[in-house]
Protein backbone atom coordinates (compact mmCIF):
# COMPACT_ATOMS: atom_id res chain seq x y z
CA UNK A 1 0.00 0.00 0.00
CA UNK A 2 2.75 2.38 0.99
CA UNK A 3 4.75 1.77 -2.42
CA UNK A 4 1.74 2.44 -4.68
CA UNK A 5 1.06 5.54 -2.56
CA UNK A 6 4.61 6.75 -2.98
CA UNK A 7 4.16 5.59 -6.94
CA UNK A 8 0.99 7.60 -7.14
CA UNK A 9 2.56 10.90 -5.62
CA UNK A 10 5.28 10.40 -7.73
CA UNK A 11 3.03 9.84 -10.78
CA UNK A 12 0.95 13.23 -9.72
CA UNK A 13 4.36 14.85 -9.32
CA UNK A 14 5.34 15.37 -12.78
CA UNK A 15 2.24 15.45 -14.39
CA UNK A 16 1.87 18.56 -12.34
CA UNK A 17 5.81 19.18 -13.56
CA UNK A 18 4.39 19.26 -17.05
CA UNK A 19 1.21 20.89 -16.60
CA UNK A 20 3.29 23.81 -15.07
CA UNK A 21 5.83 24.01 -18.17
CA UNK A 22 3.33 23.48 -20.92
CA UNK A 23 0.55 25.70 -19.74
CA UNK A 24 2.26 27.83 -16.58
CA UNK A 25 5.29 28.85 -18.95
CA UNK A 26 6.43 32.57 -17.99
CA UNK A 27 8.88 34.05 -20.60
CA UNK A 28 12.17 35.38 -18.61
CA UNK A 29 13.46 38.49 -20.02
CA UNK A 30 16.39 36.99 -21.93
CA UNK A 31 14.03 34.25 -23.72
CA UNK A 32 11.23 36.87 -24.52
CA UNK A 33 14.10 38.95 -26.14
CA UNK A 34 15.45 36.37 -27.79
CA UNK A 35 12.13 34.95 -29.13
CA UNK A 36 10.89 38.96 -30.57
CA UNK A 37 13.88 40.20 -31.15
CA UNK A 38 13.71 38.83 -35.20
CA UNK A 39 10.19 40.23 -35.39
CA UNK A 40 10.87 44.02 -33.69
CA UNK A 41 14.30 43.82 -36.32
CA UNK A 42 11.85 42.87 -39.28
CA UNK A 43 9.01 45.73 -38.52
CA UNK A 44 12.43 48.12 -37.93
CA UNK A 45 13.06 47.44 -41.55
CA UNK A 46 9.96 47.65 -42.86
CA UNK A 47 8.98 51.09 -41.33
CA UNK A 48 12.20 52.52 -39.44
CA UNK A 49 10.52 52.26 -35.82
CA UNK A 50 13.86 51.27 -33.66
CA UNK A 51 13.87 47.56 -32.71
CA UNK A 52 14.55 48.32 -29.32
CA UNK A 53 11.78 51.08 -28.89
CA UNK A 54 9.45 47.87 -30.27
CA UNK A 55 10.89 45.65 -27.94
CA UNK A 56 10.73 47.61 -24.97
CA UNK A 57 7.52 48.51 -25.18
CA UNK A 58 6.37 45.38 -25.32
CA UNK A 59 8.67 44.34 -22.61
CA UNK A 60 7.37 47.19 -20.30
CA UNK A 61 3.70 46.59 -21.39
CA UNK A 62 3.23 42.81 -21.53
CA UNK A 63 5.41 41.89 -18.45
CA UNK A 64 7.95 39.96 -20.82
CA UNK A 65 4.54 38.38 -22.29
CA UNK A 66 3.37 37.27 -19.08
CA UNK A 67 0.65 39.68 -18.70
CA UNK A 68 -2.86 38.18 -19.13
CA UNK A 69 -3.78 40.39 -22.24
CA UNK A 70 -0.30 38.78 -23.53
CA UNK A 71 -1.11 35.68 -22.39
CA UNK A 72 -5.39 35.51 -23.72
CA UNK A 73 -5.58 38.25 -26.12
CA UNK A 74 -1.76 38.25 -27.75
CA UNK A 75 -1.65 41.59 -27.09
CA UNK A 76 1.81 43.15 -25.95
CA UNK A 77 1.67 46.77 -26.30
CA UNK A 78 -1.62 47.65 -24.03
CA UNK A 79 -3.32 48.45 -26.72
CA UNK A 80 -7.32 48.95 -25.83
CA UNK A 81 -10.56 47.88 -28.41
CA UNK A 82 -11.83 45.15 -29.21
CA UNK A 83 -11.84 41.26 -28.12
CA UNK A 84 -13.49 37.93 -28.74
CA UNK A 85 -12.39 36.82 -25.69
CA UNK A 86 -14.54 34.12 -23.48
CA UNK A 87 -11.30 33.80 -21.31
CA UNK A 88 -11.05 37.13 -20.34
CA UNK A 89 -13.28 40.30 -20.55
CA UNK A 90 -11.03 43.29 -20.67
CA UNK A 91 -10.54 46.70 -22.47
CA UNK A 92 -7.35 45.95 -24.06
CA UNK A 93 -7.28 44.60 -27.94
CA UNK A 94 -7.35 40.82 -28.98
CA UNK A 95 -5.75 40.07 -31.93
CA UNK A 96 -4.62 35.85 -33.00
CA UNK A 97 -1.10 36.08 -33.07
CA UNK A 98 1.88 37.60 -31.60
CA UNK A 99 2.65 38.90 -34.97
CA UNK A 100 -0.27 40.60 -35.53
CA UNK A 101 -0.01 42.52 -32.15
CA UNK A 102 3.21 43.93 -33.10
CA UNK A 103 2.53 44.98 -36.62
CA UNK A 104 -0.61 46.86 -35.00
CA UNK A 105 1.67 48.23 -32.57
CA UNK A 106 3.97 50.04 -35.55
CA UNK A 107 0.73 50.98 -37.55
CA UNK A 108 -0.71 52.86 -34.46
CA UNK A 109 2.41 54.95 -34.47
CA UNK A 110 2.16 55.05 -38.10
CA UNK A 111 -1.58 56.15 -38.05
CA UNK A 112 -1.04 58.28 -35.28
CA UNK A 113 -0.71 62.11 -36.47
CA UNK A 114 1.09 63.23 -33.23
CA UNK A 115 3.70 59.47 -33.91
CA UNK A 116 3.31 60.41 -37.93
CA UNK A 117 6.81 63.66 -37.09
CA UNK A 118 8.91 60.70 -35.94
CA UNK A 119 8.90 58.89 -39.83
CA UNK A 120 9.91 62.00 -41.39
CA UNK A 121 12.75 63.03 -39.18
CA UNK A 122 16.68 62.56 -40.15
CA UNK A 123 18.46 60.12 -38.43
CA UNK A 124 15.18 58.54 -36.74
CA UNK A 125 17.16 55.86 -35.47
CA UNK A 126 17.46 58.06 -31.77
CA UNK A 127 15.25 55.69 -29.19
CA UNK A 128 15.29 58.33 -26.96
CA UNK A 129 13.58 60.69 -29.87
CA UNK A 130 11.20 58.17 -30.36
CA UNK A 131 9.94 57.33 -26.73
CA UNK A 132 9.65 60.65 -26.25
CA UNK A 133 7.22 61.11 -29.25
CA UNK A 134 5.43 58.59 -28.08
CA UNK A 135 4.82 59.51 -24.26
CA UNK A 136 4.29 62.98 -25.76
CA UNK A 137 1.40 61.51 -27.87
CA UNK A 138 -0.41 60.16 -24.87
CA UNK A 139 0.32 56.45 -25.48
CA UNK A 140 0.38 55.96 -21.92
CA UNK A 141 -0.87 57.84 -18.92
CA UNK A 142 1.63 56.92 -16.60
CA UNK A 143 4.25 59.95 -16.02
CA UNK A 144 7.11 57.68 -15.99
CA UNK A 145 6.15 55.54 -18.73
CA UNK A 146 9.24 56.91 -20.94
CA UNK A 147 11.91 56.67 -18.00
CA UNK A 148 10.97 52.77 -17.43
CA UNK A 149 11.02 52.30 -21.09
CA UNK A 150 14.32 53.73 -21.65
CA UNK A 151 15.45 51.67 -18.45
CA UNK A 152 14.74 48.72 -20.13
CA UNK A 153 16.78 49.34 -23.50
CA UNK A 154 19.44 50.64 -21.40
CA UNK A 155 19.38 47.25 -19.04
CA UNK A 156 19.16 44.54 -21.92
CA UNK A 157 20.86 46.40 -24.24
CA UNK A 158 18.40 46.90 -26.78
CA UNK A 159 20.30 49.22 -28.94
CA UNK A 160 22.08 46.47 -30.00
CA UNK A 161 19.35 44.95 -32.56
CA UNK A 162 18.97 48.21 -33.78
CA UNK A 163 22.33 48.82 -35.07
CA UNK A 164 22.68 45.03 -35.98
CA UNK A 165 19.63 43.88 -37.42
CA UNK A 166 20.97 41.10 -39.49
CA UNK A 167 18.32 41.42 -41.97
CA UNK A 168 20.42 43.63 -44.58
Amino acid sequence: MLKTCRNLVVVCLILTSTFNVSFGQKFSPTTYIEEHKEVAQQLMKETGVPASVILAVAIHESAYGNSKIAKYLNNHFGIKGKNNSKSIKSAYKGYGSVLESYRDFVGLLQRRKSTQPLFQKQNNDDFDVWIKGIARSGYSQSSDWSRKVTATIEHYDLDQYDKNSGLN
